[in-house]
């Protein structure tokens, strides 16, 4: 049986399965197992290029490596025997290389800055794929908006008529919350990638190392500069849960407004039935299942976030064990924003919306009363604060006829007559109208056809240029480990 190469000189004894299972992170490293390969072929070929190792050396070193590149691993790498799988690949190459040569594999480092460097290798490809998925996400949002730029809809506050809008204002405006994820995610992206590699146990090392060579193998932008830093800090992995934390929670409002909408009382959307479930005992019920469990995994993203602040809050410089509790959460975090972004772009794409249905509330609940008090204003010179108040106390009296804001004038604004103005109940039904109300609002941002329509040019072009940085960065990363892959086989060739 293979045993753990890390363990058998200082520590004696055997553990029980428990206390294993108990300082084990082979559940969390089967994540980052490709990376290490790649960290441990770049290490390797490092050593080689330094003079540190002979070619003989690596060359038996480098084969094993691309053996398991080649085959995959095998699964008695993660068994709970070793503490994690950097000691499990090192005792099998160990074993294949024989301890003479596989014995040096691990010169000029630790596991510290050697699982950091996974971490984030990994990490920066989950970011990548995330940022795909909001790319995609914004995509559906801009058709939509494109689609509906003339269907007219009830705006809310505290879930309130409050004035009408356009459902293209609204997809807009998910719209624009997902670019700012994207844009966070992509800030974050920059310093997740950067290198530890080289850092070794906190300390650096005293082998001539190229630590600038290993990272450029590797698709780094940079190092990560203090050792001590290197392999102490997960600050990138708290700005990543901190960033998906408020994804979910735009996911989570889109969601909450999905579920509101299909309810019988407000009907103005029909989720695909892939998307929904039905009753075990209630035939009729058709769920918004989908969208609820959506907002239960932002709470999922949110512990995450919270047991990876609570792990590192109090921790001293530089390395402690602490850090491994903390990259399951990480992972956990990554992956229920990742399929749940997916979801989300499904069910928005396949979701009917009832314009017509939309149209019928746009203009309850005396929804176009601000624009009535602004022509006031606008057409007869009224101070705002004082047409405020004439139309809210008519408002108060049941209605907005022309006889009513003359009683509403009388009371709040004596001597004041909106009949003598001019005004007219033909004007007043003109701009009570839920059309000429978001049709007035053409302004950067709002409601108006004209408005949003410039707003989707903007914001494709934004998201184009978005789209194509991924694009960039997803080639730079294939390029950087071919590169590093085909130049290791050389070598062993």
């Amino acid at each position: 049986m293979r045993t753990d190469v890390v363990r058998r000189g200082r520590l004696s004894g055997s553990r029980d399965s428990d206390m294993q299972e108990f300082l084990s992170s082979m559940d969390a490293d089967r994540q980052i197992a490709e990376a290490d390969l790649l960290v441990d072929i770049a290490h390797v070929m490092m050593l080689d290029r330094q003079k540190i190792n002979t070619r003989k050396t690596t060359q038996q070193i480098v084969g094993v490596l691309l053996k398991l590149a080649d085959n995959g691993i095998p699964e008695d790498v993660f068994d709970d025997r070793f503490e994690d799988v950097h000691a499990g690949i090192e005792s099998l190459v160990i074993e294949a290389a024989g301890p003479e040569a596989g014995g040096r594999m691990h010169m000029a480092r630790s596991r510290n800055d050697e699982v950091a460097t996974c971490i984030r290798i990994a990490l920066r490809e989950k970011l990548l794929f995330q940022m795909v998925l909001i790319a995609g996400l914004r995509d559906i949002l801009l058709d939509l908006a494109e689609k509906h730029t003339e269907s007219i809809m009830p705006g809310f506050t505290h879930l309130q008529h409050a004035q009408p809008t356009t459902l293209a204002h609204h997809f807009l405006a998910y719209e624009q919350a997902f670019g700012r994820d994207f844009d966070r995610l992509k800030d974050a992206y920059a310093r997740v990638n950067q290198c530890p590699l080289g850092a070794a146990a906190f300390a650096s090392t005293g082998y001539p190392i190229d630590r600038e060579y290993t990272a450029s193998l590797l698709g780094f932008d940079g190092l990560v500069g203090n050792s001590m830093d290197a392999v102490a800090t997960r600050d990138f992995a708290l700005e990543v849960l901190a960033d998906l934390s408020i994804h979910m929670a735009n996911t989570s409002r889109l969601c909450e407004e999905l579920v509101i909408w299909s309810t019988a009382f407000v009907k103005f959307v029909e989720m695909d039935d892939t998307y929904c479930s039905t009753s075990s005992i209630m035939p009729q019920k058709k769920n918004p299942d989908t969208a609820e469990i959506m907002r239960a995994k932002t709470g999922t993203v949110f512990g995450s976030l919270a047991a990876a602040f609570t792990i590192t809050k109090g921790l001293p410089m530089s390395y402690n064990r602490d850090l491994q509790e903390l990259t399951p959460n990480l992972w956990r975090g990554v992956h229920s924003a990742g399929i749940s972004t997916w979801v989300l772009l499904g069910m928005l794409e396949t979701a009917k919306f009832d314009t017509k249905r939309m149209r019928e509330e746009a203009g309850k609940g005396f929804s176009t009363a601000t624009e009535l008090a602004d022509t006031l204003v606008r057409s007869y010179d009224i101070p705002f604060r004082t047409a405020h108040s004439i139309v809210g106390r008519a408002v108060q009296k049941g209605s907005l006829t022309l006889a009513m804001l003359e009683k509403a004038a009388a009371e709040v604004a004596p001597g004041t007559s909106l009949k003598k103005m001019g005004l007219t109940q033909k004007e007043i039904t003109e701009v009570l109208d839920a059309g000429y109300s978001v049709a007035i609002r053409d302004i950067i941002g709002g409601p108006a056809p004209k408005a949003t329509k410039k707003a989707i040019a903007v914001r494709r072009k934004q998201a184009e240029a978005d789209s194509e940085f991924v694009r960039q960065r997803f080639t730079h990363q294939k390029k950087t480990t071919s590169t590093l892959t085909d130049a290791a086989r050389r070598l062993v060739a």
